[in-house]
């Protein structure tokens, strides 16, 4: 299934964001670490805590899309965000799912609202 227009869109903008330094600084859309002036980085985290951010990131993401969208595909948004969705055994990630706040007949619980 193809991601919409609007889930494109978010997934790029939360794949292409440096989240490495997230905690420290608030930074604008679309930075890089790479463009900071001498002087203006940031402490650095863990290519493993970066990876905890951008997950995070894109489950609230996910879950505004999802509620809007039935037929959302939530693994390829999830990869499309640069998330893995694979284990190292090579299975589909179940916590990718887990992630998201559901109601029992499977849809997603309304963004904002703890159900």
């Amino acid at each position: 299934m193809a991601l919409s227009r609007l889930a494109q869109e978010f997934a790029a903008e939360v794949a292409q964001h440096d989240w490495s330094d997230a905690p420290y600084r608030a930074d604008r859309a679309g930075h890089q670490n790479a463009d900071d002036r001498p002087g203006r980085t940031a402490p650095q985290l863990t290519p493993e805590q970066t990876d905890v951010v951008r997950e995070n990131v894109m489950w609230v993401a996910a879950q505004v899309l999802g509620f809007s969208d039935p037929n959302f595909p939530l693994y390829e948004f999830a990869e499309a965000c640069g998330v893995s969705t694979i284990t190292r055994s090579g299975r589909k990630d179940g916590g990718i799912e887990a992630g998201i706040r559901k109601r029992s007949d499977g849809s997603y619980q309304h963004p904002g609202v703890r159900e």
